[in-house]
């Protein structure tokens, strides 16, 4: 029976195949150059989140030792989020015109001058300006990590990768939050001082080691150094397949033709922002225009969330819950800024295998229900005389479980979502806008939430932000097609459509038919040969 199916092979001319020939192909290895790149790029959004996690206890004592109201506390609490807008609107234009790489040394010079002024400020107005100087570098920040992530990452990883700047923000708080307990101990006047004057090392050791980043791949071919971009591509590609298809398909992008081999080639228009506007705002595409709403409303519903209500205010949160220690009040904190930080340490390992979608809505969902549980929680306290202790236990553990949620998709889905979905000439000041829309919703939510839990109780509050949460979902499901495994070159056929959901379920089903069928019928095929 053998000797028969070997003549039956050679006579059809077809190799024999065996069990192995219809394994799946294995999985490519992470690209360990690719990864260094991203966590390089990425550690700069450490900025973002240590200004936010040092300055929740900060205030504490800035209220205290500068004499300041509750309206000037939630100015120089919320206002470095407006102060980001202009760094990352300005971010978009200067990484077309000078790279990636250097855009992100520029970020950390200013945020340098920023820490250094707020650590010798003398009155609340010195303070501002401080506060004026560093926001400009977050903003610098915070939109050229993602961006120079997503480019420099390939597909297979592109979700793992891309989350590293929330990994790193998260981080940052955490750092700030140690900070806080750990110059607690200090006199008043030193104590907040050394506490904001501290992200001066971070800048220093970031602005440095940045220099040995590569450039993007994506702006090389923007400026016609077709050599340059290829040798990066090789480094960072799964293989060298991967690398000649990523190089034509940024090429075609570019607008250079694939025949051109040459290291430098003429661009057809080389791209330093030159109107961007017009394609994203006066004339855009249905495509373009789906892209830009969707990151857009990412980034409104991530911070119209609550979120930096509740990292920046947590020591008054839980004040309101019944905790009246200062250390104590403090090492919750520490233990918010941590879970925060192993929660999106999970979600990095989740991006790539579940897709953004279902991580996204699971998220929201959670959300919703930890928003709601704390409200009532904090509404019980509110109207009760005496301390109910399984009240003050359900408002910590609540807490802790929304930004569990929040960290494990909402946060960051909405960096590498954004990063990815652009087309390569808007994709720089296209994120530039998401973190426009991001920081403005953010100022606002902090620069309000003492007035609003003032106005409509500390409960009242909760319950609003869980209406804004219920809403976001529905926005995310009817208006956010996966992109998982998608190349940065092919996001565009994904958007313009608004009944992509159904377009896109149907064809992946049938395609998994089609698959399940061609499988059965090979392994049909080996069994019988």
């Amino acid at each position: 029976m053998a000797d028969r199916k070997a003549e039956t092979n050679a006579i059809s001319g077809q190799p024999q195949k065996t069990l192995a020939d219809f394994d799946p192909p294995k999985k490519p290895k992470r690209n360990i150059y690719a990864l260094a790149c991203a966590i390089l790029a990425s550690t700069t959004s450490v900025l973002l989140g240590y200004d936010i996690g040092v300055m929740s206890g900060a205030i504490i004592y800035i209220k205290d030792d500068l004499k300041i109201s509750d309206t000037k506390v939630e100015i120089l609490a919320g206002i470095l989020n407006l102060y980001c807008l202009i760094g990352s609107c300005a971010a978009g234009r200067t990484s077309d015109w000078i790279g990636r790489r250097y855009t992100i040394v520029v970020s950390q010079v200013i945020f340098f001058a920023g820490a250094i002024l707020m650590g010798f400020a003398t009155n609340y107005s010195f303070l501002m300006v401080g506060r004026f100087v560093a926001g400009v570098g977050v903003g610098y920040a915070l939109m050229i990590a993602p961006v120079y992530t997503a480019e420099i990452s390939p597909a297979s990883t592109r979700g793992f990768l891309s989350s590293f700047p929330e990994v790193f923000i998260n981080a940052g708080i955490l750092i700030g939050y140690v900070s806080n307990y750990g110059f607690s101990k200090l006199p008043l006047n030193l104590g907040w001082r050394f506490m904001l004057g501290l992200g001066v090392i971070p800048s220093v050791i970031l602005g440095t080691v940045v220099l040995a980043m590569p450039e993007s791949p994506r702006w090389l071919v923007m400026q016609g150094r077709l050599g340059d971009a290829k040798k990066i591509l090789d480094k960072t590609s799964d293989s060298k397949e991967e690398a000649q298809t990523r190089l034509a398909d940024i090429k075609q992008a570019a607008g250079i033709p694939e025949s051109c081999t040459d290291n430098v080639v003429p661009v057809p228009k080389r791209s330093h922002g030159e109107d961007v506007w017009k394609e994203l705002f006066l004339h855009p595409t249905p495509a373009v225009r789906h892209v830009l709403l969707a990151a857009v409303g990412i980034h409104f519903f991530q911070q119209s969330s609550g979120i930096d209500s509740v990292v920046l205010y947590s020591p008054r949160i839980f004040e309101k819950a019944g905790i009246t220690s200062s250390d104590q009040k403090l090492l919750a904190t520490i233990a918010v800024g941590f879970t925060k930080t192993v929660f999106i340490l999970v979600a990095t390992f989740l991006l790539d295998k579940i897709g953004r979608r279902p991580l996204l809505l699971s998220s929201v969902a959670g959300m919703i229900l930890s928003l709601a549980t704390l409200g009532i929680g904090l509404t019980i306290i509110d109207q009760t005389d005496h301390k109910m202790m399984w009240a003050v236990v359900l408002c910590i553990g609540m807490v802790l479980s929304y930004v569990a949620f929040f960290s494990i998709g909402m946060g960051p889905i909405t960096c590498v979502y954004t990063s990815e979905i652009f087309p390569l000439k808007l994709r720089a000041q296209g994120t530039s806008m998401g973190v426009a829309v991001n920081r403005v919703t953010s100022g606002v939510i902090s620069m309000t939430f003492i007035s609003l839990y003032k106005g409509i109780t500390i409960g009242g509050a909760f319950f609003l932000y869980a209406g804004i949460v219920t809403v976001s979902f529905v926005f995310f499901y009817f208006m956010l097609p996966e992109t998982q495994g998608r190349t940065l070159e092919d996001m565009e056929g994904l958007f313009g459509n608004f009944k992509w959901k159904f377009d896109s379920n149907s064809k992946n089903i049938n395609k998994n038919r089609e698959d399940g069928k061609r499988q059965i019928q090979l392994g049909t095929n080996g069994q019988t040969n």
